[in-house]
């Protein structure tokens, strides 16, 4: 962990007050310096216009002589499920559904992060609405309501490719009999044509590559008007595109949750993924550039998606060659933090049968058995620069790759050392090194800010820097190393899970490299304590 293991502040420090967001001056660029958080405030109940019913209608309206021989049937379910747990939850995750937490036949008066029926208890899972196949199978024992049987042409490709019918035509006309005109340009005698949509999301970190946009890499992008959903993730150049064409003017938003195995946020309510919401914008897509001026949470967002996607793009055999943190890691970013941690508590570590972490939490310690976060990241050291943010995240996910090898057994005692250790020595980061299990600390903080300065040094040039070097463990031993030909596939690879201890790491060390033996143990000898 890095400098020392806070988790958690009231969730309130997620939020912030913002105006909403504003189209670019081209219709495609979405101005990202006034993103509206909070939550979604619903106006006016609108008609869908996909459903049997009005579908139906607009095809008797355009072909009044054929319409009798043309019977449409419901190709989709648009639904709302109301899980109780957790569990329940991610059981409608794992059969692939979309889940979004607000219905989308009502006009939104405010965009937001998140929203809660207001109907339900605040503490409860709200609502979870959704569109399925008509034929899904719906899990048991999970409330589930059906709002409307719906018909999307483009899933009904028999029907689309015999019938003769333009069904273009077809979803103009049922937006114009539903009173949606607003929503369809061709509707308003404008011929902004169906697309694909498609775009690129990119970020600017103005210390590296010369300070020039690159992608966003690996966000899901999500559309949809009504109950027409399109989701896409972006590749590692920040482009995307959606599998699904519109004439309307969709809703887009940006989902933090990772094609890389990673989501960041949690999005206060339920759902273990932030969302920043765009608006609504042309079919052809929008394009999206993150920088210093964008909305704060926004960048900070991005910049620990990219940092986090770079770390596990690195961790591959052909590049630092580590094992890469587990995926579906947790991430949460708290603005008003300094420190950064890597509990690793959604994949099991220091949940159960500790009483420390009620004593550090107090009433915040069933919030974390709830939402179980791995990593969280202090966005206020250095105001939230790309510079420190990159460098707190690969500090955490070297951290979340030394997890991986060795699991919650010894993750668990190196926790207990530094919560107690901050408890009980004055809150100093890391204790005095002289406690029980201290070594534990001393092996994985000696890794994670070695591995931090040289991922620093890859992106930024300059010397290597000495992260870590003022505490009472030496990351200096792993530079030493590293400068004298051991890599840090070599280094990681003595990071077993029965090395607990500076004895143990030379040990290891020496087992592994028998003739390096001289040079391992004159670095243990020169950086003793």
């Amino acid at each position: 962990m890095r400098n020392c293991w806070k988790v958690l502040l009231p969730l309130a420090l997620l939020t912030g007050c913002h105006e909403e967001e504003m189209p670019g001056p081209d219709g495609r660029r979405v101005n990202v310096s006034a993103l509206a958080h909070g939550m979604i405030e619903l106006g006016e109940k609108l008609e869908d216009p996909y459903t049997v019913e009005n579908m139906q209608e607009a095809v008797a309206s355009l072909y009044p002589t054929r319409a009798g021989g043309i019977s449409i049937k419901a190709t989709d379910l648009y639904v709302r499920f109301l899980p109780k747990t957790e569990e329940e939850y991610a059981l409608l995750l794992s059969k692939g559904l979309k889940l979004t937490d607000h219905p989308v036949d009502y006009r939104i008066v405010k965009e937001g992060d998140y929203y809660h029926d207001p109907e339900l208890s605040e503490n409860a899972i709200t609502w979870q609405y959704a569109v399925v196949s008509k034929d899904f199978e719906f899990p048991a024992g999970i409330r589930c309501e059906i709002l409307d049987e719906c018909y999307l042409s483009e899933n009904d490709p028999v029907t689309r490719a015999e019938s003769g019918i333009d069904w273009d035509a077809v979803e103009a006309e049922a937006y114009r009999l539903t009173g949606n005109e607003d929503l369809y340009p061709a509707t308003r005698g404008e011929d902004a044509g169906a697309a694909f949509p498609a775009g690129r999301i990119t970020v600017e970190d103005p210390d590296a590559f010369g300070g020039k946009p690159y992608g966003l890499a690996g966000v899901q992008v999500v559309c949809n008007s009504f109950v027409k959903f399109a989701t896409a993730y972006t590749d590692r150049d920040g482009y995307y595109q959606l599998p699904k064409k519109y004439s309307s003017t969709p809703r887009y938003r940006l989902v933090f949750r990772n094609s890389a195995g990673f989501s960041i946020g949690l999005n206060l309510i339920l759902i273990p993924a932030s969302v920043s919401t765009l608006g609504t914008g042309p079919a052809a897509g929008v394009d999206v550039h993150i920088d210093t001026e964008a909305d704060g949470a926004l960048w900070r967002r991005a910049v620990v998606n990219n940092a986090a996607y770079d770390y596990i793009a690195r961790c591959a055999s052909s590049d630092l060659d580590l094992k890469a943190p587990p995926q579906d890691l947790r991430i949460w970013i708290f603005k008003n933090m300094t420190s950064s941690s890597a509990a690793m508590l959604h994949h099991g570590a220091f949940v159960d049968g500790n009483d420390l972490i009620q004593r550090y939490l107090g009433g915040y310690s069933s919030l974390l058995k709830t939402f179980l976060p791995d990593i969280t990241i202090g966005a206020k050291a250095g105001d939230g620069e790309f510079v420190d943010l990159y460098s707190a995240v690969m500090h955490e996910m070297a951290h979340a790759s030394h997890y991986a090898q060795v699991g919650n057994a010894w993750w668990n005692p190196y926790i207990t050392y530094v919560i107690r250790s901050y408890l009980t020595e004055g809150r100093q980061a890391y204790g005095s090194g002289s406690g029980e299990d201290a070594g534990y600390c001393e092996v994985g903080e000696m890794w994670a800010y070695f591995l931090e300065s040289v991922l620093f040094q890859d992106r930024y040039g300059g010397d290597l820097p000495a992260f870590g070097t003022s505490f009472w463990f030496y990351p200096q031993i792993f530079r030493y190393l590293y400068e004298r030909g051991m890599t840090c596939a070599d280094i990681f690879r003595s990071l077993k899970a029965d090395v607990t201890s500076r004895d143990d790491l030379q040990d290891a060390l020496v087992m592994l490299f028998p003739a390096q033996e001289r040079t391992i143990s004159q670095v243990f000898s020169r950086y003793s304590r």
